[in-house]
C-alpha cells in the first residue's frame, strides 16, 4: 500500500482545504448536533415545569441564573465576532506564509495533465459527470441545487427551531441536509481528490496510482440490458423507468413523512404545492445516488436514452 502517495495527495497546497474539511466538517457536526440533543432534554423538561417554562429560554447555553431571558449583542455577540475575525485573519497569514501557492507553469496544449481535476470547491461536480450528462451535472443539478436552496424558507412549514439547536423539532431538515451536504457533496470532494487517480480511475486510498493501468469494463444503458434496441423503445423504457423511481420513492417519502404524529401535524400545515415541490427536490436528490451505484455496481450508465438528452 502505497501510503506516502496518499499523504503526498493530502499536503498538497491545493488540496488542504479538503484535508482541513476532513476533521472539521465531522467536529462540528457532532458539535451542533450535541448542542441539539442537549436542548431536547431542556425542552422536555420544561414541558413537565410549566413555572420554569415560562422563564428559561429553550436553550441551555447562554442561560445563567439571574440573567435576563434575552442576551445582549453587545458586548457578548460582538465580543466574540471580534475574536473569531482575529483568529481567522491569524490563520490566513500562517497558512499564506508555509504554504505555496497552488500555481503551475503556463498551459501546455500538447501536455495535458493526468488526472486533470477542477479546484476543490468544483470537484463535486466534475464526479457527477461520470454518472449524468454534461448539461445535466454541469446546468441542471446545480441549478436544482440553487433553487432548492431558495425554496427552503418556502417548503418549511415547521414553525420550531427558531433561534435555538433542536434535533427532536427539526429531525426531516436535519437528516436532509446531513444526506444532502455530507452524504453527497461532501463524499463526491472527497472521492475527486483522494480515490479518482488518473483517467479519471477509481484507486482505493493507499492504491499507487498506475498511469499504464487500463480498464476493460464496459458501461451498458439501462435498454440495453432488457434487449431493447430501438430509439423509440428506448425512450418509452426510460420514461417508464424514470416514472417508477419517482412514483416509488415518493411514496416512500411520503410514509416516512407522515409515520409518526409529529410529522403528520407539519404535514397537515403544508400546502398541495408546497408538498409537491418537497417530494421534487428529495426525489431528484436521490437519484444521484441511485446513479451512483447503477454505475459504480453494475456498471449502468444511463436510465433514459434518447437523442435529446440523457439520464
Amino acid at each position: 500500500m502505497d501510503w506516502h502517495q496518499l499523504w503526498s495527495i493530502l499536503s498538497t497546497p491545493d488540496n488542504v482545504p479538503i484535508t482541513a474539511l476532513l476533521f472539521l466538517v465531522p467536529f462540528y457536526t457532532w458539535y451542533g448536533l450535541r448542542q441539539a440533543f442537549a436542548n431536547d432534554r431542556l425542552i422536555a423538561q420544561l414541558e413537565t415545569d410549566p413555572v420554569l417554562a415560562k422563564t428559561h429560554p429553550r436553550k441551555t447555553f447562554p442561560f445563567r441564573p439571574g440573567w435576563s431571558k434575552e442576551v445582549p449583542v453587545w458586548p457578548y455577540l460582538l465580543r466574540i465576532e471580534f475574536l473569531a475575525a482575529i483568529i481567522v485573519t491569524v490563520i490566513l497569514f500562517v497558512w499564506s506564509v508555509a504554504l505555496n501557492a497552488p500555481l503551475e507553469e503556463p498551459a501546455n496544449p500538447n501536455l495535458t495533465m493526468n488526472p486533470a481535476k477542477a479546484p476543490w470547491y468544483f470537484l463535486g461536480l466534475q464526479e457527477m459527470l461520470v454518472y449524468f450528462d454534461p448539461w445535466m451535472a454541469g446546468v441542471v443539478l446545480p441549478t436544482l441545487i440553487i433553487v432548492g436552496l431558495m425554496a427552503i424558507p418556502y417548503m418549511d412549514a415547521n414553525p420550531l427551531g427558531n433561534g435555538y439547536y433542536t434535533f427532536k423539532q427539526r429531525k426531516w431538515a436535519i437528516l436532509a441536509f446531513c444526506f444532502g451536504f455530507l452524504g453527497l457533496w461532501v463524499l463526491m470532494v472527497i472521492i475527486g481528490t483522494i480515490i479518482r487517480g488518473p483517467g479519471w480511475m477509481w484507486f482505493w486510498p493507499g492504491q499507487t496510482w498506475d498511469h499504464n493501468r487500463v480498464i476493460f469494463e464496459v458501461n451498458r444503458d439501462l435498454p440495453d440490458i432488457f434487449g431493447i434496441t430501438s430509439m423509440v423503445g428506448k425512450i418509452i423504457f426510460g420514461l417508464i423507468a424514470l416514472g417508477v423511481y419517482f412514483g416509488g420513492a415518493g411514496w416512500a417519502i411520503h410514509k416516512l413523512f407522515v409515520m409518526n404524529e409529529f410529522n403528520r401535524k407539519i404535514y397537515q400545515r403544508m400546502t398541495l404545492l408546497q408538498y409537491l415541490a418537497l417530494q421534487f427536490f428529495l426525489t431528484t436528490m436521490m437519484l444521484l445516488p441511485l446513479k451512483m451505484v447503477l454505475r459504480l455496481l453494475f456498471r449502468i450508465k444511463y436510465i433514459l436514452v434518447s437523442p435529446w438528452a440523457n439520464i
